[in-house]
């Protein structure tokens, strides 16, 4: 060895070690005694013992660390210097120069040495490489020889066994993307990490340095997504930087904005608002009207507000304010009336403090009513003709979304003033009445009013008789001739009705559902017919010259009365109980019209009456029946409205209510064949017992329906249900977990996220006996699944981690105070045992046992000896009749296994039940008899010493496998 030189190169090791050092000195120190030098393979190999040493370190010391990056400073310094574009165009007629050969002799090196069976040396040399690639100039060269080893080197990295050599080979490819090759190798390994690579550190390290292109912005959009925090903040960061917004559709710029200003996460909804939004804000010239303009706020109102109010947190008030108190109406658009509504909502929730700047945006109460009056009278009215016209069509909707905007300021009015609120409430009430008023207006005007007049229930029905019976005038009398003859078409419509009703009444009691449907249409179509001829009377026999108040029965009337009716039912306490005048309403508007022939009649007939009986437990006893068959035999929407209907009493009464409407039912004394009276009581009980009963089976059905919002609806409804207590059912919770696995509910995004916390919450607080009572069927339910189920795609080993991760006791949100309490998990390991003694053979006994390696046992001594009973049962129970000592294994430590295996189904279970048995016995520890000392309470053995103790076992077992296979 030339000793100057190797102390030479070792001194700068040294030195490099030391942060304080330039290393910008030592490069250039080192590189001019390696250019003085005519053969240069002695300091080559000089310079690889000392970079040998810090490549065995795994831990990232800072002295490696500096070593890491005085080397790669080193190495690229041999390289030219950034050329002229005068320059590059002469060398283009010229051969492209060689790498500098330290260079490439530190490539040659790295490239050999990234297969090292130490994963240290492997994670060192990808981040070598990593470093020497990003040291080099922007337009520097390799030869494609390099190039091409370099790549597949890193290709077969970045599935590497340990993350952090993934990510260094992630980072090192950073330079070799080619995003317009439509396939790119190392686009395609990243968009592969990207979906499924289960280390989050990795997925950073991809998005941070992958190329943005068609292709793989889709991926960076999925990991917005992701499940860790640091990797959804890194995406927003990545699109903010690399994104331009006219480069996302509009869908994809909602999507963000609503998961994004609303995630979980503080850290993520504060790069939302400080990096993304500020970032498409730059590329619009700070245009906000234009960025809401491109969240399309006519169809995602709500996204575009939660937008507005985060740019308004972020920005000063008075840079956002409008110069006028009202905007002229030719110049009101979708984007500026939703901008001016978000600031004066901002500026009222500031208090006493924006008073003075609300006064500056809005006008006065009594100024602001009629300017909104004005507005809403020009709004046309489309007859059915206009509404084919799809121009004309588009053009009333955006002015009722404008309308819509308008009427949500009236609560940003400063009504304190007697006479503005007076104006305010004239205007609601007078727009209420306008028969040309669209119908998308009438619940919020309606809300508008109640927030005004909310002790005023009289005011709002009076509006509805004025719109139900308007005032018209009266036409001339007809012929008593023509009175007699409309008298006897009544009475004949009265009489089919009444037989039709009578005959309704048989279908339903004999359960044929399908002729009662039938027959229920013509009855409304008959009581249409009745309700004509008495109309028709009513006018006919009116005297002349007189203003009178004829009832509207029509389809867009009706819908009105309802609508307030339901917001006037919604805005009730839930403690208020039915008045007169709510009572009036059901009598004479609700009930009747549950029979319209309409369905948005019927529809937001069943809405008023499932909200007006949770205040008054007789309605719901009177009309829970009524509800039950609407949500069996009517539409999808409206069965969907009295399920909702159902639900709520349920969870208001519980099922409580269904043995007191048994009871008010069978109140008159049941007699028996010898005339006695007989206690109703059982009877009663019986029959409530069997309508709940069949209400469950109902809901049952509608789990297995066809139509996706029945079923989610249904599966919400059974989780409340569960979650408060009206339900215990572990049938019924087996039933709700399958139908999250199930592959048809996957795109059913509500469904799932409902379920998926609702498992949490109901298994980790009080219920998990219920859970731990259904594992077993949910098991046997896919095991058993046929071919043709969708069921039988489920991953049934997923099932069972979700299971025992429910029950795990160490999970609990509530942990037991109890000790003496036995935990799920010792019976679920009975259970799987007594299954696996039963059918040694049957194919899920593989399953249980691997299963109940992972259970969180109790050290309760009874457990500990009723398991020990079961386990060695178990093994005794095979037909095959294995021979294995487990007692001297656990208590020596030291004894070989003996095992005769004749299958390979026999053999890994053998395996799977003796890991069992080794943490099993090390859990509850196991002792042989003798005095030992007390230990400290032992935790659960690690993964890695089950999978240590597993592989001693297999290699045990080797020999009698090779001599299986021989004798074969």
């Amino acid at each position: 060895i030339d000793k100057p030189m190797y102390v030479c190169i070792r001194d700068a090791f040294h030195r490099a070690q030391r942060g304080h050092n330039n290393k910008a000195k030592l490069v250039a120190g080192l590189k001019s005694r390696y250019d003085k030098l005519d053969d240069k393979t002695l300091f080559h190999e000089d310079f690889l013992h000392c970079l040998k040493h810090a490549m065995i370190v795994y831990k990232r010391e800072t002295t490696v660390e500096n070593i890491i990056e005085f080397v790669a400073r080193f190495a690229t310094s041999f390289q030219s210097p950034p050329k002229t574009e005068e320059e590059e165009d002469e060398e283009e007629e010229e051969e492209a120069e060689d790498d500098h050969p330290f260079l490439s002799f530190i490539f040659n090196f790295l490239l050999e040495s990234h297969k090292a069976n130490s994963h240290a040396v492997r994670f060192r040399a990808c981040q070598l490489i990593n470093k020497l690639l990003g040291s080099m100039a922007e337009n520097a060269q390799i030869d494609d020889d390099l190039f091409d080893r370099i790549h597949q080197a890193m290709l077969v990295r970045v599935t590497d066994k340990f993350p952090n050599v993934r990510i260094q080979a992630a980072l090192a490819m950073t330079r070799l993307q080619q995003p317009k090759e439509p396939d790119c190798p190392t686009i395609n390994a990243y968009m592969l990490i990207l979906d499924n690579d289960s280390n989050a550190e990795v997925r950073r390290a991809v998005l941070s340095c992958i190329a943005m292109s068609p292709q793989t912005l889709p991926k960076v959009l999925k990991r917005t997504w992701d499940i860790k925090e640091n990797v959804r903040k890194l995406a927003y960061q990545v699109l903010a930087d690399k994104v331009h917004i006219k480069a996302l559709t509009i869908a994809q710029r909602v999507r963000l904005l609503q998961q994004g200003l609303h995630d979980t996460s503080e850290a993520v909804r504060e790069v939302v608002c400080s990096r993304l939004l500020p970032a498409w804000l730059l590329r619009l010239e700070g245009n906000v009207i234009e960025l809401i303009h491109r969240l399309d706020v006519e169809n995602c109102a709500q996204t575009a507000l939660d937008t507005l109010r985060a740019i308004f947190r972020s920005k000063t008030l008075s840079m956002c304010v409008f110069k006028r108190k009202l905007l002229p109406v030719d110049s009101l658009t979708c984007e500026n009336v939703l901008y001016w509504r978000a600031l004066c909502e901002f500026v009222k929730a500031k208090g006493d403090e924006g008073d003075e700047m609300l006064e500056q945006v809005l006008a006065d109460a009594a100024t602001y009513a009629d300017y909104i009056y004005g507005y809403l009278r020009a709004v046309p009215a489309l007859s059915e003709e206009q509404r084919a016209d799809f121009t004309q069509l588009e053009l009333v909707m955006t002015k009722e979304f404008i309308s819509q905007q308008l009427i949500h300021l009236i609560g940003c009015l400063d009504t304190n003033e007697e006479g503005g609120r007076k104006r305010v409430l004239a205007v609601l009430q007078e727009m209420l009445a306008l028969p040309q008023t669209p119908s998308s207006l009438v619940s919020l005007l309606t809300e508008k009013l109640l927030a005004l007049i909310s002790d005023d229930q009289r005011r709002v029905a009076e509006i509805i008789s004025d719109v139900r019976e308007p005032i018209m005038e009266a036409s001339q009398p007809v012929d008593e001739n023509e009175s007699r003859r409309q008298q006897v078409q009544l009475a004949e419509v009265k009489v089919r009705i009444l037989e039709a009703k009578q005959t309704l009444e048989d279908y339903i009691a004999a359960q044929e559902f399908s002729r009662a449907a039938e027959l229920k249409d013509s009855i409304t179509e008959l009581e249409n017919r009745r309700n004509q001829i008495i109309q028709d009377i009513a006018e006919s026999n009116q005297p002349a010259d007189k203003e009178i108040r004829t009832e509207k029965n029509d389809p867009e009337t009706l819908l009105r009365c309802l609508t307030m009716c339901a917001e006037l039912l919604k805005q009730m306490s839930i403690k208020t109980r039915i008045g007169p005048t709510i009572s009036a309403l059901m009598s004479s508007l609700v009930l009747p019209s549950i029979a319209n022939a309409h369905p948005a009649v019927r529809n937001m007939a069943v809405v008023c009456l499932g909200t007006c009986i949770l205040h008054s437990k007789e309605l719901a006893k009177t009309h829970l029946v009524l509800l039950l068959q609407i949500a069996q035999l009517d539409e999808v929407k409206i069965r969907i409205s009295a399920l909702r209907a159902i639900i709520d009493l349920l969870l208001l009464f519980g099922f409580q209510l269904l043995s007191e409407t048994t009871a008010a039912q069978t109140a008159v004394p049941a007699h028996s064949p010898d005339g006695r009276e007989e206690d109703a009581a059982p009877v009663a009980e019986e029959k409530a017992g069997d309508t709940a009963q069949s209400i469950l089976v109902m809901l049952s059905e509608f789990l297995d329906s066809e139509v996706s919002d029945l079923r989610t609806e249904t599966a919400e409804g059974l989780a409340k249900l569960m979650y408060t207590g009206r339900i215990s059912s572990a049938k019924m919770f087996s039933r709700l977990v399958l139908l999250w696995y199930n592959p048809v509910t996957e795109d059913d995004t509500r469904l799932r996220h409902c379920l998926g916390v609702f498992f949490q919450l109901y298994a980790r607080e009080t219920h998990q006996e219920v859970v731990e009572e259904s594992f077993l069927p949910t098991v046997r339910t896919v095991m058993n699944a046929p071919a043709t189920s969708p069921l039988a795609e489920v991953d049934i080993s997923n099932v069972v981690e979700l299971l025992v991760e429910l029950t795990r006791p160490s999970a609990l949100i509530k942990p037991s105070t109890n000790t003496e309490e036995v935990c799920v998990h010792d019976y679920l390991a009975v259970r799987m045992c007594g299954e696996m003694i039963n059918d040694p053979t049957a194919p899920e006994v593989r399953l249980y046992a691997k299963t109940l390696s992972n259970l969180e046992l109790s050290r309760d001594e009874t457990v500990r000896k009723d398991l020990e009973t079961l386990l060695q049962q178990l093994l005794q129970s095979s037909e095959e009749r294995w021979v294995f000592s487990f007692v001297p294994i656990c208590a020596q430590g030291n004894s070989e296994a003996e095992a005769i295996a004749h299958d390979d189904h026999h053999f890994i279970l053998l395996i799977l039940i003796f890991s069992l048995l080794c943490s099993f016995f090390f859990c509850f520890g196991y002792s042989d008899g003798e005095n030992v000392p007390e230990s400290v309470q032992l935790m659960r053995p690690s993964r890695r010493a089950k999978t240590a103790a597993l592989e001693k076992t297999k290699l045990d077992l080797n020999t009698l496998i090779n001599q299986e296979a021989n004798v074969s």
